[in-house]
This record gives structure tokens, C-alpha cells and sequence, in this order.
């Protein structure tokens, strides 16, 4: 089961990820994919998250490459609406375009989101 993780974060925390995983590369160790997106804030992954978007990875989910129209028809929503929402989507890098289509790489997302309150 591939499980995209989600969380917030900071540059440096990517930046870390990313060195280990480059020092691993150096010494000869094959690199374990990361299935991760890490948002600076709440209201940054909320943006690109929006409730439309998640329609549109639950429509995919499962269903292997679809096209834009398929994907617009399956949420019951406008192409070129659809097609801004999957663009927003693809540039995160939670979704794929490949020449079959549009499609959801993953099984399901785990979120780990901590959000703190004022005092």
C-alpha cells in the first residue's frame, strides 16, 4: 500500500530529507521514496487542498488514468474548472499526467497536521 503523507513544515525540514537522502546516494545506499508533501502552513495546504480538490483525488483514486473530461464528469463539475484544479494538483505533486491520463499514484493519504491555538 503507497501512502502519500502529508504535513507542515519547514524549508529546512525538505531540505534535510533531501541531503540525507543525497548523502545515502553517495555512500552507495539505494534511496527509500519519500510518498511526502510537506506545506509551510495550515492555510498554505488548505489553499491547495481545497474540499473541489480532494473530489477530484477521490474521483481518481483506484480508477488508473483518466481523462479531464472523465474526471470533470465524475464530479459533476466545468472542465475548465476542473482542468485549473488538476493543473494546482499536478504542480504539488500529488497527482500525475501521463499520456494515458490523470491519475492518483497513491492508496490513500495520511495527514499530519498539528494546529496550534492562541493562548
Amino acid at each position: 500500500m503507497t501512502v502519500l503523507h502529508i504535513s507542515l513544515g519547514e524549508f529546512s525540514d525538505m531540505k534535510a530529507g533531501f541531503l540525507n537522502a543525497w548523502k545515502d546516494a553517495e555512500a552507495g545506499k539505494r534511496a527509500k521514496p519519500r510518498h511526502e508533501l510537506i506545506f509551510r502552513t495550515y492555510e498554505d495546504m488548505h489553499r491547495v487542498l481545497s474540499p473541489a480538490r480532494l473530489d477530484v483525488v477521490k474521483a481518481l483514486a483506484g480508477q488508473g488514468p483518466l481523462s479531464m473530461r472523465e474526471v470533470a464528469r465524475r464530479v459533476g463539475r466545468d472542465v475548465k474548472a476542473v482542468h485549473s484544479d488538476i493543473t494546482a494538483l499536478i504542480n504539488c505533486g500529488m497527482i500525475d499526467r501521463t499520456e494515458e491520463g490523470i491519475s492518483f499514484p497513491y492508496d490513500r493519504i495520511h495527514l499530519d497536521v498539528d494546529i496550534e491555538l492562541a493562548t
